[in-house]
């Protein structure tokens, strides 16, 4: 009987439960494999933290949010964790775990990769609510963020008008806008700004100023958190908030820039500005249908790599069949708006 550890990396998301029922099910079920949830991402390796998992224990989780072996961003690979990876070997041999399944983001992938180069035999599953993992078209997670986003603009979008405001909806996105563009265009805002697209102040107050000289009374900016915005009398661009902490994997920890831009945008237009930062709410809650079937979906897939004996691949969603890359084609890259989508959004600024 082979046995089957599978984990959870990074950040929580809809859908992450509906794919680990994905895999524990088609592995029972159809193989006859011993399946085991490594707790907590890589830290349960690390640490030799495991449950067994059953059909039981993955009755009824399909529609709930988070994760129910935990997750973190424990990196093995980084420069305070020396031994981490070999912790991780033996704990693969005590347990005899003849495969792994990494469900995660980009840093998860590039860890499966690192592993999986060390003779770990690893099938992962993309997740992660940014859209941002290279060689798919979606991941799960992102749908979930995307309608919940949409419909918190939606609600502003009532206030707003009520009492002539610019209101700014903060999103997650530290590298890549897919949700600020996505829930943007959705929900008919006015202004949309992203990582990729660098912006100066005074070209966002113009837009609006615009808007108002159209006899729009009220606006709606949405912003994702890891905006440059080019400051006046300075070359580069910059974050607008950061901290000085970091993760893990070395990122700076990001949040609050809505609330710097409402006062930017206060002062050069004179309209009176709010924020409202949606930040985790859009990790939470209830997966949509399309996550949980795409979920679902990747989760049967990677359970058939491992019964081919695939290693070392992530599967993916192409249109809309499920197919399969290398894990050295993921790792270290990000999936970011291109000009097709932003020139969507573009049309209905200001």
């Amino acid at each position: 009987m082979k046995k089957v550890g599978v984990l959870t990396g990074g950040g929580d998301c809809p859908g992450l439960n509906a794919t680990i029922r994905a895999v524990v099910r088609k592995c029972i079920i159809d193989y006859d494999y011993e399946m085991y949830g490594i707790l907590e991402g890589w830290r349960g390796l690390i640490e030799g933290k495991v449950k067994t998992l059953d059909l039981e224990n993955v009755s009824g989780i399909l529609p709930k949010g988070g994760t129910i072996i935990g997750t973190s961003r424990t990196n093995p690979f980084g420069k305070n964790n020396a031994g981490d990876p070999e912790k991780i070997l033996d704990t693969i041999k005590k347990l005899d775990l003849d495969a792994i399944v990494s469900i995660g983001g980009e840093d998860t992938q590039g860890v499966a990769h690192k592993l999986f180069e060390m003779g770990v035999n690893i099938v992962s599953i993309p997740k992660t609510i940014d859209n941002d993992l290279m060689g798919t078209d979606y991941t799960f997670g992102f749908d979930t963020a995307v309608n919940i986003a949409t419909e918190a603009i939606d609600r502003l979008h009532t206030t707003a008008e009520s009492h002539n405001r610019v209101m700014v909806v903060e999103v997650m996105g530290r590298h890549a806008g897919w949700i600020a563009t996505f829930s943007g265009i959705a929900g008919g805002a006015d202004v949309i700004l992203i990582p990729e697209k660098p912006v100066k102040i005074n070209e966002v107050c113009e837009l609006l100023k615009k808007r108002h000289k159209r006899g729009k009374r009220f606006s709606i900016v949405v912003v994702s958190e890891g905006i440059k915005i080019q400051f006046e009398n300075k070359e580069d661009e910059d974050f607008v908030l950061k901290d000085a902490k970091t993760d893990a994997f070395g990122h700076v920890t990001l949040g609050g820039v809505g609330t710097v831009l409402a006062k930017m945008i206060e002062r050069g237009t004179g309209f009176e500005s709010r924020c409202t930062v949606l930040g985790h709410i859009l990790r939470g809650g209830t997966p949509s249908a399309f996550d949980r079937i795409l979920g679902t979906r990747f989760g049967i897939a990677a359970a058939e790599l491992i019964h081919k004996g695939e290693f070392g691949k992530m599967v993916v969603l192409k249109g809309n069949e499920i197919l399969t890359i290398d894990l050295k084609d993921v790792s270290g890259q990000t999936k970011t708006v291109d000009d097709y989508w932003y020139n969507i959004a573009r049309v209905f600024f200001g």
